[in-house]
C-alpha cells in the first residue's frame, strides 16, 4: 500500500506530495511542526502536541490554520489511510506561499499545511532501550530561541549526522558554560548515585519536550525525586543512570556518553520503569478507525 500525504487540503499519495517553490518553510525555514506518537491506534498526547503548535504559531505570528477539531480530524484521516497502529504522524505549518521576501507576506496569504505518518515497529524501540544507546556531546551553536518547535533544524541535523559518523544515537549540546542543554531531537536526563533525576529547566534554553512533560508527572507519580536544573557533562560522566526522552524515542537509557559508560554500562532500572510506565501517564486518544 502506498504512504499518502496531507498537502493544503488534499490527500494525495506521498510519492506525489510537494509544496510550492516560494513556500516560506523551503525558502527560509519560516514554520513550525510537531510529532505524535501513535501507539495501538491511538494518539499520544494529541491535546499537548497541538497546544504546543499554537504556542509556536503565536511565538512566530503564523496564522492558525484550522481549528482543533479539524486538525483532529485530519491527523486521523492521515492515520486511517495510511493505516499506521504504532508509529508517528507528522503535522508542519509554514507561513505560506508568497514572492521571496524576508518580511511577511500579508493576512491574504495562507498558512501552508503538510501532515505524513509512518509505521514504526514497537519492537524496534524496544529492542533499542534494551540494548540502551550511546551520546557525544557537542558545543551548542544554535540560535536562543529553541523553545519554539520551528522547522530550522540545521544544527541539529549536523549534530545527529556526528553522533552518527561516531555510532552513537544522540548529540548532547553543551552551552559556554560546561552545562548540557538538550539533544538534537531529545531532551537529556541524568540520575545521580542517590536516585536524584535531574533534567534542565523548560525555559528558552531547550524545547519543553511533550514526552518531557510526561515523564516529570511520571516522576512524581512513582514517588521519585525531580531537579529541574542544569547538570554538567562531568557530572553526566559520573551519574548512575542517563536517558533521553522524546515522542520518537519515549524514555531511552543512554549507557555512554562520549564513549565513556555510564554506571555500570547498562540500562539503568530508573530509567527502564519510567519507559515502562509512561503511557500510563500519557493521554491517549480514542482509537482511529481503519
Amino acid at each position: 500500500m502506498s504512504r499518502i500525504a496531507y498537502v493544503n487540503g488534499r490527500y494525495v499519495p506521498h510519492t506525489d506530495a510537494s509544496v510550492h517553490v516560494e513556500d516560506r518553510g523551503y525558502q527560509f525555514a519560516d514554520g513550525v511542526y510537531e510529532v505524535c506518537e501513535i501507539r495501538d491506534g491511538r494518539i499520544v498526547d494529541e491535546r499537548r502536541h497541538l497546544d504546543r503548535l499554537d504556542r509556536s504559531l503565536s511565538e512566530l505570528s503564523i496564522r492558525t490554520p484550522f481549528s482543533r477539531r479539524s486538525a483532529g480530524m485530519i491527523l486521523r484521516e492521515v492515520i486511517r489511510r495510511n493505516r499506521v497502529r504504532s508509529g508517528l504522524v507528522y503535522l508542519q505549518v509554514t507561513r505560506g506561499v508568497a514572492r521571496r521576501d524576508h518580511a511577511f507576506p500579508g493576512p491574504e496569504v495562507p498558512p501552508s499545511v503538510v501532515v505524513t505518518a509512518k509505521s514504526v515497529p514497537v519492537e524496534r524501540g524496544d529492542h533499542a532501550a534494551s540494548a540502551g544507546v550511546k551520546v557525544i556531546t557537542l558545543p551548542d551553536n544554535r540560535w536562543d530561541r529553541v523553545d519554539i518547535k520551528s522547522v530550522s533544524l540545521l544544527p541539529n541535523v549536523l549534530a545527529k549526522q556526528k553522533a552518527h559518523e561516531a555510532g552513537a544515537k544522540e548529540a548532547w549540546f553543551v552551552d559556554d558554560a560546561g552545562l548540557v542543554t538538550e539533544g538534537s531531537s531529545t531532551n537529556a536526563w541524568i540520575v545521580t548515585k542517590d536516585g536524584r533525576i535531574v533534567t534542565r529547566p523548560a525555559d528558552h534554553g531547550i524545547l519543553r519536550g511533550i514526552t518531557r512533560t510526561v515523564v516529570v508527572e511520571a516522576i512524581e507519580g512513582e514517588g521519585l525525586t525531580l531537579e529541574e536544573r542544569p547538570f554538567s557533562v562531568a557530572e553526566a560522566l559520573e551519574a548512575k543512570e542517563a536517558f533521553i526522552t522524546a515522542a520518537s524515542t519515549i524514555v531511552m537509557p543512554v549507557v555512554a556518553i562520549d564513549d565513556r559508560p555510564i554506571g555500570n554500562g547498562h540500562p539503568g532500572t530508573i530509567a527502564s520503569n519510567l519507559r515502562a510506565k509512561f503511557h500510563t501517564y500519557a493521554e491517549q486518544s480514542e482509537l482511529v478507525a481503519n
